[in-house]
């Protein structure tokens, strides 16, 4: 069984290409992760599942842009595996038309039950399994990543904001998205000055975000590191790491796809930006 959530898209939501920004999605999963587990649940048993449970990992492919319309983009929600002490969920966000379903992203998260109060990862109820098991479906192959591992050759200084902070006084997990977007722009930018020629347009492909710990509110900037992991014809992937000092915070791996404005099709990237990307490599 699946569960069906319709998420209202705000003017806010859209970067300058006019889509729906890469980053703003995972607020709308998050909104329909809430709603099947606590507001329009169909049983009891996942309340506290619903807030009261840390991020993991995020898997996220991009599929086709959404642009700002008053009706609201459908999000189904389902539970892909269940642990003793974590689960995974699917979505997929998509519009129906008249030619048919258009779906826009896929996505998966892994989730751990957490108590807040003693900072301390706990295991699945037996009412919380049954709740879950309502919504499991045989998860699809998945396809990983093939990337290399370099050296950090950009650092950005972060600072996190007072609204950044959920109510568990943490970060949430939707800004890590945005922290990492702030860290590749910059990147991107300083390796776009470097090279001697215009560059493609491109869009976010997919994220992969990884949470090893979790990253709290403080006037000292945090670091992140990036780098080039991998180049292709039509697509390049940045790896960055957000760092406490020496110890690792959150890792992502971002896939970023030469994206042609009028079309609004893929395409290949133009030599300047291929090159200068290539030298990025690792030898």
């Amino acid at each position: 069984m699946r569960h069906l959530y319709e998420c209202a898209i705000r003017w806010a939501d859209m970067d300058v290409l006019g889509h729906v920004n890469n980053v703003t999605y995972v607020d709308y999963l998050q909104e329909a992760r809430i709603d099947m587990m606590a507001v329009h649940a169909d049983m009891r048993g996942g309340e506290e599942l619903a807030e009261g449970v840390v991020v993991v990992r995020h898997e996220i492919e991009f599929v086709a842009p959404l642009v700002f319309r008053r009706k609201p983009v459908l999000v189904e929600t389902w539970v892909e595996q269940i642990r003793a002490a974590s689960f995974t969920m699917a979505y997929e966000i998509y519009s129906e038309t008249d030619a048919g379903r258009i779906v826009h992203l896929r996505a998966r998260s892994v989730l751990a039950p957490y108590r807040f109060a003693d900072e301390m990862p706990r295991r699945i109820s037996p009412p919380e399994r049954e709740f879950l098991e309502r919504y499991l479906e045989e998860a699809p192959p998945h396809r990983k990543l093939e990337l290399v591992k370099g050296e950090p050759r950009h650092e950005y200084a972060l600072k996190v904001r007072w609204s950044d902070i959920d109510a568990y006084q943490h970060v949430n997990n939707v800004q890590y998205l945005e922290f990492f977007q702030e860290a590749r722009i910059s990147y991107v930018m300083t390796l776009h000055n470097r090279s001697d020629g215009r560059w493609s347009h491109h869009a976010v492909g997919r994220v992969d975000v990884s949470y090893r710990r979790p990253m709290l509110f403080r006037l000292e900037p945090y670091a992140v590191r990036s780098w080039v992991s991998h180049v292709g014809t039509k697509s390049f992937t940045i790896s960055s790491e957000v760092l406490d000092g020496d110890e690792v915070l959150a890792h992502s791996d971002v896939v970023m796809v030469a994206f042609d404005a009028e079309t609004q099709r893929a395409t290949d990237m133009n030599v300047h930006q291929r090159e200068r990307l290539l030298a990025e490599l690792p030898d």
